[in-house]
């Protein structure tokens, strides 16, 4: 794979004047992703999905014993989704490369969590465009304030994702 540095990439209408290209560049903000509230009967589905008999994720019980009483954890995956979710809302449904992540602290059921990124680089690899950028889920007070959404909370959720973003517009001679 050949990795040549470039300026600028540009997605249209995702900030600013709706249609206004505006440039990616290492700094750029993702925008947010917020799931308000986790809900436990999508952890019963999942754990069932995943065919996941592991307790944690659906008996309030059981969970005393961890010294979580009366909450459910939500599976990795999910948490996981929120981030992708993030980033094709941003980059478009078939734009994430690679994603990587740590997991830090369990989401739980009723937790308020937004997901964000940042970019660090814009390369061209094998002839596509694509954003190298740093991803976090975040557990949000919901008693904060809600305008420090993206500067607040505790990372459960952090790493890194390659996405492919949109060609710059080109110039024509005119």
């Amino acid at each position: 794979m050949d990795h040549e540095p470039l300026g600028a990439a540009t997605m249209t209408g995702t900030t600013g004047a709706p249609g206004a290209p505006e440039p990616i560049l290492p700094g750029t903000e993702i925008p947010s992703w917020t799931m308000s509230s986790v809900d436990p009967a999508r952890m019963r589905t999942m754990a069932a999905i995943l065919r996941d008999p592991y307790p944690v994720h659906w008996d309030r019980d059981a969970n005393a014993a961890i010294g979580i009483p009366g909450r459910v954890v939500n599976q990795g995956p999910l948490n996981l989704g929120y981030i992708v979710n993030m980033l094709m809302a941003w980059a478009g449904p078939a734009s994430v490369r690679r994603l990587t992540v740590r997991f830090h602290r369990p989401v739980l059921d009723g937790d308020h969590v937004v997901a964000g990124g940042r970019v660090v680089a814009v390369d061209e690899v094998d002839g596509e465009r694509r954003a190298t950028c740093e991803v976090w889920l975040r557990r949000i007070d919901p008693h904060g304030d809600p305008h420090d959404d993206e500067t607040d909370g505790e990372t459960v959720v952090e790493g890194s994702a390659v996405v492919a973003i949109a060609e710059p517009p080109r110039s024509y001679p005119g």
